[in-house]
């Protein structure tokens, strides 16, 4: 891809497509897998999440819209909401996905742009100290 066409590509296009989203989302995974902080806020069985990562990040980048066609707009807060978030928590979650991307191959300057609204996106997760309701919201399928 030459300097033109990188800089009207799409960042989905620029980190690599499914493929690399595959390769960020499984080895986030490994680590929160054994992270002191972030596994607790997982459910035991992590296999689902991954999927629905994949197609959040592939719709969020610029990519199909797999996750919207699914589940609707993702509404990530409210679907945040049954899991305590702290800054400690949203800090630790980046800087696993930071280090994800950097495993996946991923080169700093693609990952430096989007890694500034992913770190607006984590910030806006943190629901520590707030009065939200705590249930699921659950998983609206659509036709």
């Amino acid at each position: 891809m030459n300097p033109s066409e990188a800089s009207a590509a799409t960042p989905y296009q620029q980190v690599g497509g499914a493929q690399t989203v595959v390769r960020i989302v499984e080895a986030f995974y490994a680590r929160v897998e054994t992270d002191d902080i972030l596994r607790p806020l997982y459910p035991d069985d992590l296999e689902p999440g991954k999927k629905k990562l994949a197609w959040f990040f592939e719709q969020w980048l610029g990519g199909p819209t797999s996750y919207s066609d699914r589940y609707g707009h993702p509404r990530l807060r409210r679907r945040h909401f049954p899991f305590v978030i702290d800054e400690r928590a949203a800090g630790r979650w980046l800087r696993l996905m930071r280090e994800a991307w950097t495993e996946a191959g991923v080169p700093r300057d693609i990952q430096d742009p989007i890694f500034e609204r992913l770190a607006v996106l984590a910030r806006h997760m943190i629901n520590a100290n707030d009065d939200v309701p705590r249930e699921p919201l659950g998983d609206v399928y659509l036709d």
